[in-house]
């Protein structure tokens, strides 16, 4: 018996996705991945009134997520340029679906604790490879891809939980079910998808923890490092107190205030990452910096006025310039990396992100316990101003000095 071998490969081709509909399935993984990472924001507050813990174990509970998801970028960040993206991805997606496990079995906050680090380590190993998949199949599109797709993913995570808390019986396991499925699909789905990146020996040692910048990119990193530090601080704050401030200020204990409100900064950020594809890295990093200011003056008014309007559209307008301020920071820094370099900027840049986005929270929360949340807001707030200012500045001296440069020439 005789096997024509064109046909085989060309029936197992036919298996395959194309490339767009692949670029569609990582997309849907990174919308999965973080939807998941904003699900519990809503639901913190029915883990409080459950288990009776205080805000600053909350922000310590937000904290191993953002902590173990650094874990995994120091670790396997660079991991999938060795041994392809599929193998991460899917690594990343069957701990996915055990920390999903994990929450519908807990039964105290040591629980919601455990899953949530093994969720975080999941979705750091996800983010680079999934981000560098995307760029793989796509560079001209990849930095709107990737800037976009967490955004709306948090978004979705925010909107849906609060929906089911709202309207479904069980939310704190029924939204838990749903992902699970989802994962389980999404992980069938990926043997179908091409391999993007090509076996490169070294695939243990790129497991010990090092932060590898490639000299062309390692400027425009730290030029772009106090816009994405501020956008990320906001972020944190939103996905873990955010929902405790409005019940503290506006004496309005629904969710559906909350989850809007914490939406409110991933969507409109999305909205701002399709605005400005057209506009420069320059112009979105200095537009993404003044929203965020006049965005944290609204949003701290609100706050000090118990005005939850104010909070609302405060939100809308943080949202812009979290969106801006990512977006081109990404936009500046993940095209200068090579293709065998894209994962671990990947992981180095998102290190930044999360470092940003748990270690500040974490001390807010700590801080909120001394001295009441309101007070502990305003600092905080404060602070996240001064470092898009400092974008602000930076970014019109870096102008100026193109110019000179160029009036020299």
């Amino acid at each position: 018996m005789s096997i024509n071998v064109s046909d085989t490969a060309r029936h197992s081709s036919s298996w395959r996705l194309s490339s767009s509909s692949a670029i569609c399935l990582h997309i849907a993984t990174m919308i999965a991945f973080l939807a998941a990472s904003s699900t519990p924001t809503p639901l913190y507050q029915l883990y409080q009134q459950q288990w009776s813990f205080s805000p600053t174990l909350l922000t310590v509970v937000f904290a191993a997520y953002a902590l173990a998801l650094l874990l995994a970028l120091l670790v396997t960040g660079r991991l999938s340029d060795h041994i392809g993206r599929r193998p991460v991805i899917a690594l990343a997606l069957s701990l996915q679906i055990i920390a999903m496990v994990g929450f519908l079995c807990a039964t105290g906050p040591g629980w919601l604790m455990g899953a949530r680090a093994l969720q975080g380590f999941a979705t750091g190993m996800a983010t680079a490879a999934v981000g560098a998949a995307i760029l793989d199949l796509s560079r001209e599109r990849g930095a709107v891809i990737n800037s976009i797709s967490p955004l709306l993913g948090m978004a979705a995570g925010a909107l849906g939980s609060t929906s089911l808390v709202v309207l479904a019986p069980d939310p704190l396991h029924m939204v838990y079910v749903l992902l699970l499925a989802i994962f389980l699909v999404v992980l069938a789905l990926l043997w179908l998808a091409p391999e993007t990146a090509t076996y490169r020996p070294g695939a243990w040692a790129s497991l010990k923890p090092r932060i590898t910048v490639p000299l062309q990119a390692r400027k425009t990193l730290l030029s772009v490092t106090p816009a994405n530090v501020a956008a990320w601080m906001l972020g944190g704050f939103y996905l873990s107190l955010m929902p405790s401030l409005i019940v503290d200020v506006t004496h309005v204990n629904t969710p559906w205030l909350g989850g809007l409100v914490v939406a409110a900064l991933p969507l409109t950020g999305a909205t701002a990452v399709l605005a400005a594809r057209k506009l420069s890295a320059f112009k979105t990093l200095l537009s993404g910096a003044f929203a965020l200011v006049v965005g944290l003056v609204v949003i701290l008014t609100g706050a000090n006025q118990e005005g939850a309007a104010l909070l609302l559209v405060g939100s809308v307008i943080a949202g812009f310039g979290f969106g801006a301020s990512f977006f081109g920071a990404v936009r500046s820094v993940l095209p200068l990396a090579e293709p065998h370099e894209r994962a671990a900027l990947m992981g180095v840049f998102y290190i930044e992100s999360y470092l940003a986005h748990s270690v500040p929270t974490m001390v807010v929360g700590y801080l909120a316990h001394r001295v009441g949340l309101l007070a502990a807001v305003n600092v905080y707030g404060a602070v996240i101003t001064a470092l898009a200012l400092l974008a602000i500045t930076l970014l019109l001296m870096q102008a100026r000095t193109s110019m000179k440069k160029g009036n020299q020439a």
